[in-house]
């Protein structure tokens, strides 16, 4: 009994039990006495810490389940098969987080049933809605393949590989639609939002982004495999999938600087302003750092260069998105800054989402079958990634 009760007493468990359970006080006071007894949110100020993190960059992150699902199943890229699975079940609980978010975000969340009834086709809103609804019920369909295969549900099994495909383009069809709508939402803020981050096209953007951040999660959550899950990834398929982050980070770093060059805003860049720092630190965070790394062959084909690559972009895609919905606004805001109470909601977030994964990934047939290869030499992933730019 002793031992069984000093195993509870482990620190991550009990920093994880302590953290969710005030993060649900904090819930049920915000629900009693609004958004105000607990944020720093405004009319100056409407949109904070959960709006950037736990809704615009969760989405953002659960991009690889749509990009690994297209490539294995619609492209028939079968080497990336062993990683589509954890890629889906990351996109899945994305999706869920986002509506969790939402539920302690928006002001009146028991309302949320209206876009179902009261259809408003004009505002973005209401497409990202819906889109988010259908994403993730084509999210669920994907990952229960994993659940049939537990079960030994042969004849479901056989039903889900027959519609596979369609399910597939329908769910990149729809992600797609949402990813770049939620760029939409700020182009109607040219006079408030900043001109370092104020565009219109930003729903280019924000499509650009997710694709680079999908990728870098990939990888990303095939090194907390390895270390927490015991399951490692054969390292040439990440090369792989790095080759393709490298071009999607480059992409939008092009679209990003000819954007401010054609708009006269990137001038500001290198102005002494309270911005000026922001803009520089997610530059530098989503693309320099990364594309340095990853454009180096001795990083490029290590496990711990490839960590620290797609460790970095996924800070850069969280400082971009808070750029996006804090910063940007500062001239009308004043400088928001979130509470103690928007951080540990947040941060809980973070590690439910861990725990439920965790919990998942051990339980269910998440991993392929097959044994993962260790990693090779360097002419063996060499050799590997010469088979194209698979991404």
């Amino acid at each position: 009994m002793y031992n069984k009760f000093k195993g509870l007493l482990k620190p991550w468990p009990v920093i994880t039990a302590a953290v969710v359970g005030t993060a649900l006080a904090v819930a049920i006071y915000r629900y009693r006495y609004g958004l105000g007894s607990v944020t720093n949110l405004s009319d100056s100020s409407a949109w904070g810490l959960w709006i950037g993190m736990d809704i615009l960059s969760g989405i953002a992150l659960a991009a690889g389940g749509f990009i690994m699902a297209s490539s294995v199943y619609v492209f028939g890229l079968k080497k990336f098969k062993p990683i589509v699975r954890m890629s889906i079940l990351t996109a899945f609980m994305g999706y869920l987080f986002f509506i969790a978010g939402l539920l302690i975000e928006l002001g009146r969340p028991w309302n949320m049933w209206h876009c179902l009834i009261y259809w408003n086709v004009h505002s973005p809103l209401f497409e990202v809605a819906w889109c988010v609804m259908l994403y993730t019920t084509v999210l669920l369909l994907e990952f229960s393949q994993v659940i049939f295969e537990k079960f030994g549900w042969k004849r479901l099994q056989d039903i889900f590989h027959k519609v596979s495909v369609p399910l597939v383009i329908a769910g990149a069809i729809i992600s797609t639609l949402h990813q770049s709508t939620l760029g939409t939402l700020f182009t109607v803020m040219s006079s408030k939002l900043d001109p370092l981050w104020y565009s219109p096209i930003l729903p280019v953007l924000f499509f650009a982004s997710c694709v680079s951040a999908g990728l870098a999660m990939i990888i990303f959550e095939s090194a907390l495999s390895k270390r927490f899950l015991n399951h490692e990834t054969p390292l040439p398929l990440l090369v792989s999938v790095s080759k393709g982050l490298t071009i999607a980070l480059g992409i939008f770093a092009i679209i990003r600087f000819a954007d401010l060059a054609t708009r006269g805003a990137l001038a500001l860049a290198f102005t002494s302003r309270y911005e000026t720092p922001f803009f520089w630190l997610e530059i530098f965070l989503f693309f320099v750092l990364p594309f340095v790394l990853l454009v180096s062959k001795k990083t490029r084909t290590s496990s711990r260069g490839l960590f620290f690559a797609s460790l970095s972009v996924v800070l850069g895609l969280l400082m971009h998105r808070l750029n996006v919905v804090t910063t940007g606004f500062a001239s009308v805001n004043g400088g928001y800054f979130p509470t103690w109470q928007e951080f540990i909601v947040t941060i809980a977030f973070v590690m439910v989402g861990f725990v439920i994964v965790g919990i998942v990934a051990r339980n269910f047939p998440v991993f392929s079958k097959e044994a993962p290869k260790k990693a090779g030499s360097e002419d063996d992933v060499e050799g590997y990634v010469r088979v194209g730019w698979s991404v």
